[in-house]
């Protein structure tokens, strides 16, 4: 039997190549949202004038501002007055004066020179604690006003052993004669002056040979702690001097002061005594009434520093 040849369906042919399409609508981007613009704002009603002050309102403002003034006015007198107070000196301030603490007015002291080759009393080399400068030159000068005692220079600068005796009592001056010529006493150089208020000051120098004669003398016979071992002529009876300050105390310098009792003689009389070296210094002042300490205090020390 013949085959009958098959009929087969139209098929929908496949593109054989792309075809362009409608292209899709898309979505409109999103704008912002602006927010909705501000309202103005209501207008107000313009402030009403203060109400004029009352007669009292008037013056306690009128008060207020003189106050105010006169507060400004003191604060800028102060700041003045502050400001020249720091440009001016202690002294040219009234009642800030510094007074004068009874210290006299001393000349520049200048210790004389050394013969060539000579050590200082307290140098290593110097063993026997010798003052080889001159001794007359040593001596406290007096300070400026007073009235100089020429007496006490003696002959050529140097004192009789009679004239320095003198000082003491009747009956201590044979004893502590034959002592100082014992040790080997060699002269004396002095000085002495009144200032304007009374005071009498006299300075003695005594040199010996050696410093250990100078410190047996000092430290057993003539100035023993408590009170002198000889009596001054008027001074009565006399004490360690406790108020003497120890910062004024001179290296290698020993010092040993006094000052005579209540109730007081003819005159109040201070006395110091000084080993420094070969020298024995004396020293004394007397005032009617009361001698100050201060002018005594600064007699000794300034005495000391020449020695030391």
């Amino acid at each position: 039997m013949t085959e009958q040849p098959r009929t087969t369906e139209p098929t929908a042919t496949e593109p054989t190549a792309a075809e362009p399409t409608a292209a899709e609508p898309t979505a409109p981007e999103p704008q912002p949202v602006l927010p909705p613009p501000p309202m103005a704002p209501p207008l107000q009603a313009p402030p009403a004038p203060p109400a004029p002050p009352t007669p009292k309102d008037r013056r306690v403002l009128r008060a207020v501002l003189r106050w105010t003034a006169a507060v400004v006015v003191c604060a800028a007198v102060g700041a003045s007055a502050a400001y020249g107070i720091t440009r001016m000196e202690r002294t040219d301030v009234p009642g800030l004066a510094t007074e004068s603490d009874g210290r006299w007015d001393y000349p520049a002291l200048t210790k004389p020179p050394l013969p060539s080759g000579s050590p200082e009393p307290f140098a290593e080399a110097n063993k026997a604690g010798a003052h080889y400068a001159d001794l007359r030159a040593l001596v406290l000068p007096a300070p400026v006003g007073a009235a100089e005692d020429k007496a006490l220079r003696g002959s050529d600068g140097w004192l009789a052993t009679k004239d320095f005796l003198a000082a003491y009592e009747a009956e201590e001056r044979e004893e502590f004669r034959q002592q100082l010529t014992d040790d080997g006493l060699r002269h004396i150089a002095a000085r002495g002056w009144t200032t304007e208020d009374g005071t009498h000051t006299r300075i003695y120098l005594l040199h010996f040979d050696t410093a250990a004669v100078v410190d047996e003398a000092f430290s057993t016979d003539i100035a023993p702690y408590g009170s002198p071992g000889l009596l001054l002529r008027g001074a009565g009876s006399s004490v360690s001097d406790e108020d003497f300050p120890e910062p004024a105390r001179v290296d290698d310098v020993q010092r040993t002061v006094y000052t005579e009792s209540k109730p007081y003689g003819a005159e109040h009389v201070r006395q110091a005594y000084l080993a420094a070296g070969d020298v024995l210094a004396v020293i004394i002042q007397s005032r009617k009434g009361t001698a100050e300490a201060v002018p005594f205090q600064q007699t000794v020390t300034l005495q000391s520093q020449l020695l030391g």
